[in-house]
């Protein structure tokens, strides 16, 4: 197998809303697709999503091809949690999106997570013993939930990958496929 399909057979999902941070939906996924992974982008609603740059200035639309309430986290191998502030704010104010993220890291599957991504993860109560990076906004948030927080460009923790910002997206891209091929970590 190339490295080019070192997830070929794989499923990721990306669960994001209006306001995800567009780089940090795209780069990823191109990522994990050119590694052979098929993706999913999952949401709160039907259609089309509103990507964001710098938070403030709008992007572009991208097509949901699942709402969270109606997909399992047996439908997939791999997450990723792109940021945005409002993105991941929506996410954590939906009970569908909340059990889906704590099933997948109860699931022991890897999940990766980009800078103000941890934000679902806090509210699903899943950094509890857990060590990741964010923005820094968000690091409060992870210490008041019970995990550790460093300030690193990538941070991996049992399958957990997670990175401050789009400044680190090579490595973050690098690292998802990496402990994406791996699969699944015992919790």
């Amino acid at each position: 197998m190339t490295s080019t399909e070192t997830l070929r057979g794989r499923t990721v999902a990306i669960l994001a809303t209006d306001g995800v941070e567009e780089v940090e939906l795209v780069e990823p996924r191109k990522a994990v697709e050119d590694a052979g992974a098929e993706v999913r982008l999952i949401s709160l609603s039907p259609g089309k999503i509103q990507a964001m740059n710098a938070d403030v200035n709008a992007a572009g639309t991208y097509a949901v091809d699942a709402v969270v309430g109606d997909v399992s986290v047996a439908d997939f191998d791999a997450l990723i949690l792109p940021g945005g502030t409002t993105n991941p704010d929506h996410l954590r104010m939906d009970a569908s999106a909340v059990a889906f993220v704590r099933d997948f890291v109860d699931s022991g599957k890897p999940v990766g997570v980009i800078c103000h991504g941890p934000w679902t993860l806090v509210e699903a109560d899943v950094v509890r013993g857990r060590t990741l990076t964010s923005y820094p906004s968000v690091r409060t948030d992870i210490r008041n939930a019970g995990g550790t927080v460093v300030d690193e460009e990538v941070v991996v923790d049992n399958g957990l990958v997670s990175s401050r910002n789009p400044d680190d997206l090579p490595a973050f891209c690098a690292k998802i496929v990496e402990e994406f091929a791996e699969g699944r970590h015992p919790q």
